[in-house]
């Protein structure tokens, strides 16, 4: 089916135009102008009217664990998962981004390769959900970070490492994860204790680079941080202590920074349900977190939305509310909403989507009002299309 949106703005992923037209027809965007000059084939399609409202692209979270629900005790919910109830739990969190306005999700860490299977399901259209770009397990030193959950697989030393990347890529990972810092999840490592060594990371950034993979480094502290951008990563998630030499060195590089604030947030407003060592880690970093935040945009870094989802109180669907508190941390509305489209789509190598151009894919979404004027538009989508077709919002 073939459909006009009419006199709308448009936000393309970069900036914004007013009285658009934007013509998709077969998964595709066929056509994209001034509304006063729309062809006919355009004209004879279904209209939606756009009057008023604000045409982006699909939004895009960078971090998600489609295996975990969000539930108070991280932890004991990995208890007893399995790559099967893994697989039944993503189908339905995989979907849930779509009501939301998400059509791709990068997930960072799942049982084996179950997530990789669950994204190969939706590309074949077995199951309906946001596309996913998975990680399938990610890696950690012995003892590490997430060493007690079933996301992460524990090795050591850089030929051991590089075996690893191969594994995970031949179970179908698109995109390799590292932990090279602790985190505030798991009990009994600091959130800033340096894992990986200089040359493992190096080793997993050669690795997976020889096979067109990107990769993401957890990172907390600054050692760590700084390890894995020099290493070559694509991405920091979380990125939390980031001082003046970091930001400068992440700019130069084009090293994209994923701060994953609806995680805190997650911990800090529901501490009364979350283990008290992850509630502790958590306060600590807030402040600072904060600080680096302003600093990293102060200095260009590159940012993308991840919400980390499935952490505690951190639902499936969440990325617009982390495009809400990443204004409120000092962002302009325009630059998170770049965050969540073009820079999303870059960092994951996905060149059909994440902005709004003829022969790109058709994943949209239509908003009442402006959110690269007003964020908090982005709370309320109204029409939700994935490669063509209307799978969320509340008209269609």
């Amino acid at each position: 089916m073939s459909r006009y949106f009419s006199n709308v703005t448009v936000f393309d992923g970069r900036t914004v135009k007013t009285k658009q037209g934007v013509h998709i027809a077969g998964g595709t965007i066929e056509w994209i102008g001034a509304h006063a000059r729309a062809p006919r084939i355009a004209r004879a399609a279904s209209e939606v009217e756009g009057s008023g409202r604000t045409l982006t692209p699909g939004l895009i979270d960078c971090h998600v664990h489609l295996s975990f629900d969000g539930e108070g005790d991280f932890a004991d919910e990995a208890t007893g998962l399995t790559e099967a109830k893994a697989a039944v739990k993503a189908t339905r969190n995989v979907a849930r981004h779509l009501a939301h306005g998400v059509t791709t999700v990068r997930d960072l860490g799942g049982m084996g390769s179950s997530m990789c299977d669950v994204g190969k399901a939706v590309d074949d259209g077995v199951i309906p959900g946001a596309r996913v770009v998975a990680a399938g397990q990610a890696l950690t030193i012995t003892g590490g970070h997430g060493h007690n959950l079933s996301l992460a697989r524990e090795v050591d030393g850089p030929d051991a490492v590089r075996k690893a990347v191969r594994e995970e890529i031949k179970g179908g990972a698109r995109v390799i994860k590292v932990i090279a810092t602790g985190g505030v999840l798991t009990p009994g490592i600091g959130a800033t204790f340096t894992a990986f060594t200089p040359e493992e990371l190096a080793a997993a950034v050669d690795e997976a680079h020889k096979w067109g993979r990107g990769v993401a480094a957890h990172a907390i502290g600054a050692e760590g941080s700084w390890n894995a951008v020099v290493a070559g990563v694509d991405s920091v998630e979380h990125c939390v202590q980031v001082n003046t030499e970091l930001a400068a060195e992440m700019k130069a590089r084009g090293t994209f920074r994923s701060p994953t604030l609806c995680a805190i947030r997650g911990i800090l407003d529901n501490a009364d349900e979350v283990p008290e060592y992850a509630v502790t880690k958590a306060a600590s970093l807030e402040a600072e977190g904060r600080d680096s935040f302003r600093r990293a945009v102060r200095a260009g870094v590159r940012h993308v939305c991840g919400t980390d989802a499935g952490t505690p109180f951190n639902p499936h669907g969440n990325a617009p509310h982390e495009l809400v508190y990443m204004v409120q941390w000092g962002m302009t509305p325009l630059k998170a909403m770049q965050a969540a489209t073009a820079n999303g789509a870059e960092l994951l190598r996905l060149p059909l989507v994440g902005t709004i151009e003829e022969g790109k894919e058709a994943d949209l979404v239509m908003f009442e009002g402006n959110p690269a004027e007003s964020i908090e538009h982005v709370l309320s989508p109204l029409m939700v299309v994935k490669a063509g077709d209307v799978v969320g919002g509340s008209i269609g």
